[in-house]
């Protein structure tokens, strides 16, 4: 399944940059915060890097067999995924709260976080994009190297916070809500359009 002769440390890093850019975990921190009060001030950082680990990958071997199976396809993703995104960034920039509040970490870790905000529509539909290109051996070590450094920030919120304190956070939020805002309107416009052809 992975040829591991096939190691080519160019490809590794190219892939690995180029997943990190759509993952975009440092822009996420301001969204992550705000899903960290909602689940009682704790994110269940190793269930969400394993879930969203086992997403990309899963997706990265049988992606296309797993949605042609159930009949859907990859716009079907990205059309779901800008929803919760679009709901998420309202909350940020309008204070409002459509997700109910959930002391449990344990499902908070899953959604929305390991999907779709770290493996969303945008990184299952890169990772099956690079598939063309690079060897899966390659992809597979920067998905692992993502990872990694999806679990660090993960475990890193809270003194993140402290760095950035309350009235920064708030000024983040806000800055990030619109951005996460115009991406999910990016996704949703760019699929819609296609969407059950």
């Amino acid at each position: 399944m992975i040829d591991f002769s096939k190691i080519i440390g160019k490809e590794i890093i190219t892939i690995s940059f180029t997943l990190f850019a759509v993952i975009d975990m440092l822009g996420s921190i301001p969204i992550l915060m705000s899903l960290r009060e909602k689940m009682g001030g704790h994110i269940r950082s190793t269930q969400a890097t394993i879930a969203s680990g086992t997403l990309m990958i899963l997706f990265l071997f049988l992606g296309q067999e797993f949605l042609n199976v159930l009949g859907l396809d990859v716009r079907s993703f990205a059309v779901a995924g800008s929803i919760v995104i679009f709901i998420i960034g309202l909350e940020m920039v309008l204070g409002l709260e459509f997700f109910k509040s959930d002391n449990n970490p344990k499902s908070g870790s899953i959604v929305p976080i390991a999907f779709p905000l770290i493996a969303g529509s945008g990184t299952l539909t890169t990772i099956m994009s690079l598939k063309a290109n690079y060897h899966d051996v390659n992809i597979f070590i920067g998905i692992l190297i993502n990872l990694i450094v999806i679990y660090v920030v993960l475990k890193s919120l809270k003194w993140i916070s402290i760095v950035i304190g309350p009235s920064g956070l708030i000024v983040l939020r806000k800055f990030f809500g619109v951005i996460l805002l115009a991406i999910a309107v990016k996704i949703f416009g760019t699929n819609i359009q296609n969407f059950g052809k």
